[in-house]
């Protein structure tokens, strides 16, 4: 039996309160439990001491026989000095994904498009405007 310690959400909706159980990997999150090892409440202030309280020596148990925390119990137990997590580094995090970049350079393709569309366009009224100029010029050297 594979088990793990996770968060099983109770408290009322939009209020949420949290205790940290030690269970079958496979059962339901907010079901049966093998025991309750700490609570978190998310509601009070990062630095409030209630915000996340735990049973030190049944942690330390349920790790020294194999208990699996999640990611954010292992922070928890990582900030209260219980198991060591090691932090991890995602370089591409921010990176947008490939679909959305395929949109952007779509988007740019048409951009530029459109900007040389109106450079041209540009051109072309400019170009006609100077050709009858360019001719009175020319017939105005011609009779003198």
């Amino acid at each position: 039996m594979s088990v793990s310690m996770r968060l099983s959400r109770g408290g009322s909706k939009k209020r949420p309160y949290y205790k940290i159980v030690v269970s079958n990997s496979r059962a339901p999150r907010d079901g049966k439990y093998l025991e309750q090892v700490g609570t978190y409440n998310p509601l009070l202030a990062k630095d409030d001491a209630n915000r996340v309280r735990l049973v030190e020596d049944r942690v330390r148990y349920w790790i020294g026989v194999g208990a699996q925390p999640t990611d954010r119990v292992a922070r928890m137990l990582d900030k209260a000095g219980l198991k060591e997590r090691t932090p991890t580094n995602n370089p591409q995090k921010a990176e947008p994904g490939k679909k959305a970049k395929d949109r952007a350079e779509e988007k740019a393709e048409k951009l530029r498009e459109a900007e040389e569309a109106a450079a041209a366009a540009a051109a072309e009224a400019a170009a006609p405007a100077e050709a009858p100029a360019e001719e009175a010029a020319a017939d105005e050297a011609t009779e003198a």
